[in-house]
């Protein structure tokens, strides 16, 4: 498993490293009060990262109001099955 990591990782960065390599030419941001130059490849390589970890992040926070909320309902479940009254029981192994 370890090893298959690692050889996606070296792929990774292969492909970064060739798409970088092949898009050099640089451009320049107008970012209003700065105006950066930067190579293309560098700035659509960057632009995906940041994509990539917005949408992990966005992924990882939306789930959590329904788990919340499911943890509440099975919590009220558990409380109102404690609650009722059990039938009196004689000890023998036929009501467990």
């Amino acid at each position: 498993m370890r090893l298959a990591l690692v050889i996606v990782v070296i792929l990774f960065v292969v492909f970064g490293a060739v798409f970088g390599a092949l898009n050099a030419e640089r451009i320049t941001l107008d970012l209003y009060f700065w105006q950066p130059s930067v190579p293309k490849g560098a700035l659509i390589l960057s632009a995906v990262v940041v994509g990539w970890l917005v949408g992990g992040i966005v992924a990882w926070l939306a789930p959590r109001p329904r788990i919340h909320r499911e943890l509440k309902e099975t919590r009220k479940q558990l409380r109102e099955a404690r609650a009722e009254p059990q039938p009196p029981s004689d000890g023998t192994a036929e009501d467990a």
